[in-house]
């Protein structure tokens, strides 16, 4: 006797009615939904840009004084007292006439030297001597003898030097500001010939060279 096909329940049906069945597949799709999401913050991580450096640990660009780089130099003096400055000694060059020349040179028992700047009075009076340029306390030389000196660097390459000079306001390592008070012009045993002054020299690359290409005095 045949067997009639469709006198059997559907295996199909009987795996649905199961109480297990559904929550199975519903478990599954979890499962892969996880394991795609897992997948995609893994990728997403490989791609993310690098970390901000620690700004605490950067070092910063070093500070560049643009205003002392260009600064053009000023009087080693208060400007206002232009008028009553003279110049008791040049700046020897071989070139300058005759009467420059001699007021260039500098006598010491009988012995001539010439002169590597300008030496500046006020009537023979002291006067407040001040930084012709911002920069830096190189060395400060205490000799009473030829005269204390200050001499000061700056951010242009250029050096300033202030002798014969006392009640000195600045120490080596100080940082000074254009017009900056400094010392007190004075005299000296070694150029006593020049009485109470003070004696400015400017150096280029560690060579002197005549204040006046700078300064109208």
């Amino acid at each position: 006797m045949r067997e009639d096909k469709n006198s059997q329940p559907s295996q199909k049906g009987q795996w649905q009615k199961k109480p297990w069945f559904w929550p199975a597949i519903y478990a599954g799709g979890a499962i892969m939904l996880a394991v795609m999401l897992f997948g995609y913050n893994a990728l997403v991580t490989k791609v993310e840009e690098a970390p901000l450096p620690d700004l605490a640990q950067v070092e910063p660009n070093p500070v560049v004084e643009t205003n002392a780089r260009t600064e053009k130099m000023k009087y080693p003096f208060k400007e206002e007292n232009l008028d009553k400055v003279q110049i008791s000694q040049e700046f020897y060059e071989v070139k300058a006439d005759a009467k420059v020349r001699e007021k260039a040179l500098m006598v010491f028992n009988q012995t001539f030297t010439t002169s590597t700047g300008v030496s500046l009075a006020m009537n023979g009076e002291e006067f407040e001597v001040v930084a012709a340029l911002s920069g830096k306390v190189l060395e400060v030389k205490l000799d009473e003898f030829t005269g204390n000196k200050i001499i000061l660097e700056h951010p242009n390459g250029q050096q300033t030097h202030y002798s014969s000079v006392k009640d000195i306001l600045v120490k080596q390592g100080d940082q000074v500001t254009q017009g900056q008070s400094i010392a007190t012009a004075t005299e000296n045993e070694w150029n006593q010939a020049a009485g109470v002054h003070m004696h400015f020299e400017v150096l280029e690359n560690e060579v002197y060279v005549n204040p006046k290409t700078f300064l109208a005095f």
